[in-house]
């Protein structure tokens, strides 16, 4: 999960993915972007994956799996965060 610090959707959502993380027995990693130079280089090496599912950007927060190459981007609703997770 690449977040921002005051981001009010990540703030929004990290409860929800840590979560549904342990209910469906996934590891969760967490990386603040907005004041890290380190994982903002890390995300921005995803951005093929992110860009399509955040609106052309490098929005937060923004979940990836690397296994599968998919990205799930924004504050949506549990349900939806669940579903991309069982994927």
């Amino acid at each position: 999960m690449f977040h921002g610090a005051s981001c009010p959707h990540c703030q929004a959502m990290m409860p929800i993915a840590e979560k549904l993380a342990k209910q469906l027995k996934i590891k969760l990693i967490k990386k603040e972007v907005w004041n890290n130079e380190k994982n903002a280089s890390e995300m921005r090496k995803y951005s093929k994956i992110i860009m399509p599912a955040c609106n052309g950007s490098l929005g937060v927060p923004a979940f990836v799996n690397k296994e599968k190459n998919t990205c799930f981007c924004g504050e949506k609703l549990e349900k939806e965060l669940k579903e991309w997770m069982q994927q």
